[in-house]
């Protein structure tokens, strides 16, 4: 099993310095890496460098581009006690529960993960919707902003990085339509308690939730526009998740 000496390599995008997690996938490993208190150390990969890194240790691409061609990206672990290469974050979330179920706590209850599966895909349809309106606030690395950008560019098939800046009307319309559908998608995310979905007791779905939540805090203007919306109810569950926030 991973030790301290020997711990789970963890790969996830470099942002500018100082270098921290920004990305939602990323942060969902992360999340789940520091819940199941297993040792790891974290590996930076500058964005421009994401595909050449999978390819090099051997990780095929687990997402599609619109135009269906391979989508490189991240995160990705490395175990090294079991010479098992995990690359993308729902993946990594079964494993960790499944290789390590004694150590920390339980990301999945049982029998679960199947409803886990369609709730992630859900989640990540709905605030990609979205996730435009966070274009100006990535926090690139200033030595390689020009390539990160470009290759937001050829991924997305537009014509230059400003079509990927909404402002203006067209951005207030965004952030209306965006409230309105975390209002609808609150009617599936409810609880008696909170702050997670089993009151007290998290599991992955509120990790789910939560990888886009810690993005948006980074990279959306309007984030105190977004804690206010539903009661309170996102910034509520993005402060209880904070306690498996640590970078290491």
């Amino acid at each position: 099993m991973a030790t301290s000496s020997n711990p789970i390599r963890f790969f996830d995008i470099a942002s500018g310095p100082p270098k921290r997690t920004y990305a939602p996938n990323p942060w969902k490993t992360r999340y789940a890496l520091n819940v199941k208190s297993v040792p790891y150390q974290t590996e930076w990969v500058e964005l421009p460098d994401v595909k050449a890194t999978r390819i090099a240790h051997g990780v095929a691409p687990v997402r599609k581009l619109p135009d269906d061609s391979d989508f490189y990206t991240l995160p990705m672990i490395h175990d090294a006690a079991t010479g098992t290469y995990v690359g993308d974050s729902f993946e990594i979330a079964v494993y960790l529960d499944r290789r390590y179920p004694q150590s920390g706590s339980r990301l999945f209850p049982p029998d679960s993960i199947g409803v886990h599966r369609v709730f992630n895909a859900h989640v990540d349809a709905l605030f990609s919707r979205h996730v435009v309106l966070c274009s100006e606030g990535i926090p690139f690395n200033p030595e390689t902003a020009e390539a990160s950008k470009a290759e937001f560019v050829r991924r997305l098939h537009v014509s230059g990085w400003a079509d990927l800046v909404v402002e203006g009307e067209a951005r207030v319309k965004m952030v209306e339509g965006f409230k309105a559908e975390m209002e609808e998608f609150a009617k599936l995310y409810r609880y008696d308690s909170g702050p997670f979905l089993e009151g007290e007791t998290m599991s992955y779905a509120d990790i789910i939730v939560g990888g886009w939540l810690a993005m948006m805090k980074t990279t959306l203007p309007e984030w105190e526009q977004l804690c206010g919306w539903q009661g309170g109810r996102w910034k509520r569950l993005h402060e209880a998740l904070d306690q498996w926030a640590d970078l290491k």
